[in-house]
């Protein structure tokens, strides 16, 4: 089992593991009194892929040592560019996942919803662009990486 994450933020929870992710337990957690707004997004192994159909699961594979720091830029942006962000969650999962189970969890809270939804679109947008992060599709018939795969990038800017 691989479960990295960075020490105690009372306003971050970054992770990298290889358990199911569950996300009501990042609902809760993100939530607070002086926030009337939580965004989240929840990336699912769908059944097609590019090219291919009837995709059964996805291995992924991580740089573990590099994942977290970049998440820590990524929270950091994100924080200068919308300063009313309250929590962060961004939860990845490793190793092999099912058809229908989750690998990404990206969830914030905000005092309004434009700030939430704003900000949790550019958290998922910046992880897929710049954590080292890597999938290997399986079909009927076969596996390959991602063709949508491509050099990591340095954290995209936020809009502002």
């Amino acid at each position: 089992m691989t479960n990295v994450s960075l020490p105690a933020d009372k306003d971050n929870w970054l992770e990298l593991t290889s358990e199911p992710l569950v996300t009501e337990r990042a609902l809760d957690w993100v939530g607070d009194p002086s926030c009337g707004a939580v965004a989240c997004f929840v990336g699912i192994v769908r059944d097609n892929a590019a090219g291919h159909t009837r995709v059964t699961s996805i291995d992924y594979e991580a740089y573990e040592t590099q994942v977290l720091p970049r998440f820590q830029v990524i929270a950091t942006e994100a924080r200068e560019t919308w300063p009313d962000l309250k929590r962060i969650v961004l939860w990845h999962r490793i190793g092999h996942i099912e058809l229908g189970e989750a690998s990404v969890v990206v969830a914030v809270s905000t005092p309004h919803r434009a700030e939430s939804f704003e900000a949790c679109r550019y958290l998922i947008d910046a992880v897929k662009a710049a954590a080292p992060i890597w999938k290997l599709e399986t079909w009927e018939g076969g596996s390959d990486w991602a063709l949508a795969a491509r050099p990591v990038q340095a954290p995209p800017e936020a809009a502002r």
